[in-house]
């Protein structure tokens, strides 16, 4: 898409996936706080997979790949934006 990322309506339409560029792997434990610093609340946390639950319901990879639950376009833009300039920003 642009701003460093690609953004993909999901199948089912509610939800969307966030790819940063140029990133294959994310520290969870580092990425995870950030979010939580954001205001998000934490569910799972595992090596695999962590989940977080605020304005949409996030679910976060080891890839940096994110997922977004939200029907909203404009949410997933902003989550998608504070993923690249924040949470996976070194």
């Amino acid at each position: 898409m642009s701003d460093g990322f690609a953004m993909e309506l999901c199948g089912n339409q509610a939800s969307w996936q966030i790819v940063p560029d140029g990133v294959t792997s994310i520290d969870l434990d580092l990425v995870g706080e950030r979010i939580i610093e954001s205001g998000y609340e934490v569910g799972v946390q595992s090596r695999m997979v962590w989940t977080f639950t605020g304005p949409a319901d996030l679910t976060l990879y080891p890839s940096g790949k994110l997922l977004v639950k939200t029907s909203d376009k404009e949410l997933a833009e902003k989550i998608a934006t504070e993923h690249i300039t924040v949470w996976t920003h070194e």
